[in-house]
């Protein structure tokens, strides 16, 4: 078969996508419209774990799964928008990690909205100034973002979806290596590359900023300064990548969740964060997690962060494999809730990633 031949098959097929495309976002519309009546949620985390799921096994290919799921991120994106105009809030400024893993999960047809600091992002939702906030809560290198965690106890809103982003660190300048003096990032940043940092640029001065992003502006404005920073900010502040991938660890994972005012509902392969503090005696911790052990449910996580209303008192922050609804986690947070002071249940979402 020649090459117009084929092109022409292409064309026939390019016409029967875009028609498919159309009638799908159609019947988005009509769902839009029933949600708008029941008092529905318009992202349904649920529902799009399915579709990709669904869409990934069907497949018998030469179109790879991860390229599948990019291809149906956008047209759900797409779908999203046209349901209503979608506000995301993000850890900014623009080009963050932060945006990158917000893009990842709502695609590129829905507004974001950039906020300073990870109250920022709370307050927006709050505030009906976004539908959803995304905030970093922890880094497979440097651990827990305690801002995050400060945040899901006094806050409202319930964690509805993770996102989980390969970290890939760069160092970015408009000099070369030797000419940098100082070079610019986050404090949890630098603790990622410490080795590299050793290695190459032993003699520079390390100063910490509030984002990536905002190392990236100053860099770009600053002569003789570097930043680390995402591929993106390079692109967007008009940056040179010095050096690529120097991050110590090859696994360096960055966990983000996203925020919203309602649950997510179960799919199957779900995850629930829950925090509660514990009364100040021998054992007590202990007595905590039994609960989990007797109706066999796996904490893949759990973490201590100080109160701040008491001295040595801590909130315990878990992770446990389950939807909060689910017949044996109703029945160990119940037994829980008997033994701790004070019991919270942040969310339940897809294990998705």
């Amino acid at each position: 078969m020649s090459l117009n031949q084929l092109r022409k098959k292409i064309d026939i097929i390019d016409k029967k996508i875009t028609e498919l495309l159309n009638a799908r976002a159609g019947l988005s519309l009509d769902i839009a419209g029933l949600k708008k009546k029941s008092g529905g949620s318009i992202y349904v985390p649920a529902r799009e774990r399915e579709v990709l799921k669904r869409v990934v096994r069907m497949s018998k290919g030469p179109v790879k799964p991860k390229a599948l799921e990019a291809i149906y991120r956008e047209i759900m994106s797409s779908s999203l928008s046209l349901e209503k105009p979608l506000k995301i809030a993000y850890l900014g400024p623009e080009a963050t990690f932060t945006q990158l893993a917000a893009i990842k999960r709502f695609g590129s047809q829905v507004q974001y909205v950039s906020c300073d600091s990870i109250a920022g992002v709370f307050s927006a939702v709050e505030k009906d100034n976004a539908d959803y906030g995304v905030v970093p809560i922890e880094n497979s290198v440097e651990g827990m973002v305690t801002h995050t965690l400060d945040m899901l106890i006094d806050s409202d809103l319930k964690i509805c979806a993770q996102i989980v982003l390969d970290i890939a660190q760069n160092l970015l300048a408009n000099c070369s290596l030797s000419k940098v003096k100082k070079v610019y990032s986050k404090m949890e940043v630098f603790g990622q590359a410490r080795m590299w940092l050793r290695e190459n640029l032993p003699c520079v001065e390390l100063i910490e900023v509030s984002s990536t992003s905002r190392a990236a502006q100053i860099a770009a404005k600053e002569k003789n300064s570097a930043c680390i920073a995402s591929s993106l900010a390079a692109k967007t502040y008009g940056l040179k990548i010095a050096a690529s991938a120097i991050e110590d660890s090859p696994h360096n994972i960055t966990r983000f969740m996203v925020v919203g005012r309602t649950d997510a509902g179960p799919t199957g392969e779900d995850k629930t964060s829950i925090l509660f503090s514990v009364k100040d005696r021998v054992g007590a911790l202990h007595d905590m997690l039994v609960p989990f052990r007797k109706y066999h449910i796996n904490l893949t996580k759990i973490e201590s962060r100080p109160s701040k209303k008491k001295a040595w008192d801590y909130y315990f922050f878990v992770d446990l494999m389950g939807h909060k609804d689910s017949p044996n986690v109703v029945k160990a947070l119940k037994e829980l809730e008997h033994k701790c002071t004070f019991l919270k249940i942040l969310g339940s979402y897809p294990v998705g990633e």
